[in-house]
């Protein structure tokens, strides 16, 4: 695609970026067929080649953004199926990122829909405030019908609704030690996970320790700033970001008790794992942390992929696992965003299980972050079509490596009374000599 930026605009780290990126689309179309958005709706704007010259337009010119061009960026899931459809290599995920920020600098959103993207942004990186409001939210659901009828409460409503009917115990995060082990590792806290699911972090540890590897916790590290970011929050993402790389790098350079330093930072929600693999390009600019935060993104892999290259312990519960099916969900972040296809699957069937993927399974389930708030409509479309093409595998249970679809999922089979809804990890724990996942137990 032919570009005309002015050339002291290009002095901005960004913007050269980005002006890479559009300059590297062709105008194929092969995105529309795998985007959400446009399967549903059918508008090219919400397609991300529409979406591309959208952000062409006020980028290039430097224009401040109108609610169209908002309208249609801020109905993208970064879902980034069009990265994997795209022959020319375009990197849509960059380019969408710096248009989220660039808008969030320059565009002035009705003061409701501000007052709402601060609260998501002061309360959902972190635990406690997270753990407090969902403690609440069940005093107020009685309020979603009045909510709904409210454009500008929906997302109020699409809280409530997504909130848990019990706030699982929280659970503490107790380092392993293994003699002689075979590894090193780091897991990401996270913010959300340990508060809607605290056994995923339970089950790691177990299934970590039995795999011969010594699992620690980076004190002073906190959430990855996935959430913000997409909001186009960039100034909170890179400070995030900044405190992560601090805290890991203490690990790797041997600032700790043992002195050994890190083999990997392991992650076991996708959407955190693709932005932590994505520090590097976030800090590249900051010459204080662009060589540190390009040796984080390197050790940051999902779990599943460590899992793969250090072996599963031997199964112990075969007899029974085969007996189950696993309906596999590939969240998009994983599947998409770090090109791990395979792994997860092969973990599943090597601990006994047999494993079926549903159609549609490049789609979106409509989670993304924030966007089953923000955009409650477009992702309920999108959750109910991807549990009916789970319930369609009949399978006694669905698996997925990321909370935001684990929550979605659930919601939407059956109106949450359908499959029970576990991350891989529980299931391998399980079939590994670990208890059986809280949600398989009648």
């Amino acid at each position: 695609m032919q570009t005309r930026f002015a050339p002291e605009t290009l002095t901005d780290p960004a913007m050269a970026t980005s002006e890479g990126v559009i300059r590297k689309c062709v105008h194929c179309g092969f995105c529309t067929a795998t985007c959400p958005t446009y399967v549903l709706l059918g508008d090219e704007n919400d397609s991300p080649r529409g979406r591309i010259y959208l952000i062409k337009d006020m980028l290039e010119n430097q224009r401040k953004p109108g609610p169209e061009t908002v309208k249609h960026v801020d109905r993208c899931l970064s879902c980034l199926a069009c990265m994997t459809t795209c022959p020319s290599g375009v990197n849509y995920m960059h380019l969408v990122d710096h248009a989220r920020a660039y808008i969030h600098e320059t565009y002035q959103r009705p003061w409701h829909e501000r007052a709402l993207r601060r609260l998501l942004a002061w309360v959902l990186p972190h635990p406690g405030r997270m753990r407090l409001a969902l403690e609440w939210a069940p005093l107020a659901r009685p309020l979603v019908p009045l909510l709904k009828r409210r454009k500008a409460l929906r997302p109020l409503a699409a809280m409530l609704e997504l909130a848990p009917a019990k706030v699982p115990a929280p659970a503490r995060a107790v380092s392993t030690r293994v003699a002689g082990a075979k590894a090193r590792v780091a897991l990401l806290q996270g913010c959300a996970e340990p508060v809607l699911s605290p056994e995923v972090r339970a089950a790691t540890l177990r299934l970590l320790e039995r795999a011969g590897c010594e699992v620690v916790f980076a004190p002073g590290e906190g959430c990855c700033g996935a959430l913000v970011h997409h909001m186009g929050r960039e100034g909170d993402a890179l400070a995030a970001a900044r405190r992560n790389v601090d805290s890991w790098m203490r690990e790797i350079e041997g600032a700790n008790d043992s002195g050994s330093g890190l083999d990997a930072i392991i992650i076991t929600t996708s959407g955190c794992g693709t932005t932590i693999k994505n520090y590097g390009h976030m800090l590249r600019a900051d010459p204080a942390y662009a060589e540190k935060a390009a040796r984080v993104s390197a050790l940051a892999m999902d779990v599943s992929v460590f899992l793969a290259k250090v072996g599963l312990p031997a199964a112990t519960l075969r007899g029974l696992t085969t007996q189950l099916s696993v309906a596999y969900h590939p969240p998009c972040s994983l599947q998409h965003g770090q090109k791990v296809t395979e792994a997860p699957k092969r973990l599943l069937t090597e601990a006994g299980f047999t494993v079926r993927l549903p159609a549609e399974a490049h789609l979106c389930c409509g989670s993304a972050g924030t966007y089953n708030i923000l955009q409650s409509e477009i992702a309920n479309q999108l959750g109910a079509r991807k549990a009916e093409n789970l319930a369609a595998l009949e399978a006694d249970v669905i698996a997925t490596g990321n909370i935001g679809c684990a929550v979605q999922i659930a919601r939407h089979a059956s109106g949450g009374a359908g499959l029970p809804v576990v991350h891989t990890i529980e299931l391998l724990d399980w079939a590994t000599g670990g208890p059986k996942p809280h949600a398989l137990n009648p």
